[in-house]
């Protein structure tokens, strides 16, 4: 794990809520690199991981917390270009203080450290960040250190799993020279080359 002690959640933040603002009611039902989610309810997703992410980072344990992603397919509300943003920004406040990263909190009903919270939730935001952009046609640059947080989280998790999946599913094999955020998005069980 590399040291995510000192990640600021800020930039990476902002480069997801810009994505967000630029999707067009139209697109909405749109597919996108998970298969189950459209934008719609990716949107959604990334409005309730921001808000367990937030919780996570606060300690403030509970419902927000103990929540299963994959519990129910999300959904966005009719207030959602507000709220996403907003939580959003609450995400980055919460991990911008040093005591998020230490000791234990919970984030989808899994206990875990806090610097592990952190390294998934600036995972969360890197390859969430990539289905948004690719699902709606937007140029993404992903923040360079939360990439490289996401990118360590993604290769420990594959290494340590002897059947040759990820975090989010079976790895796409990425060539070792391909661009970080390919091997990152490979790694979380994606096809870089992925188009609507």
């Amino acid at each position: 794990m590399t040291d995510t002690t000192t990640l600021d959640l800020g930039p990476q933040v902002r480069i997801v809520a810009r994505l967000a603002a630029g999707v067009t009611d139209g697109r909405l039902e749109q597919g996108t690199p998970c298969p189950a989610y459209t934008v719609r309810n990716l949107l959604g997703h990334l409005t309730g991981l921001a808000v367990a992410f937030r919780d996570a980072g606060r300690k403030d344990l509970g419902p927000t917390t103990d929540t299963d992603p994959g519990a129910a397919a999300p959904d966005v509300g009719p207030g959602w270009r507000e709220e996403l943003p907003r939580v959003l920004d609450e995400l980055a406040a919460a991990w911008s203080d040093p005591a998020a990263w230490t000791g234990m909190t919970r984030a989808g009903g899994i206990d875990l450290p806090g610097e592990v919270a952190g390294a998934v939730a600036a995972d969360e935001l890197v390859i969430h960040g990539w289905d948004l952009a690719r699902a709606t046609g937007q140029a993404y640059e992903p923040d360079p250190a939360a990439l490289r947080a996401s990118h360590a989280l993604l290769r420990a998790a594959a290494d340590q799993n002897d059947r040759g999946e990820g975090i989010f599913g079976p790895v796409v094999p990425v060539p070792d020279d391909a661009p970080l955020l390919d091997r990152a998005v490979g790694l979380s069980g994606r096809d870089p080359g992925w188009t609507p």
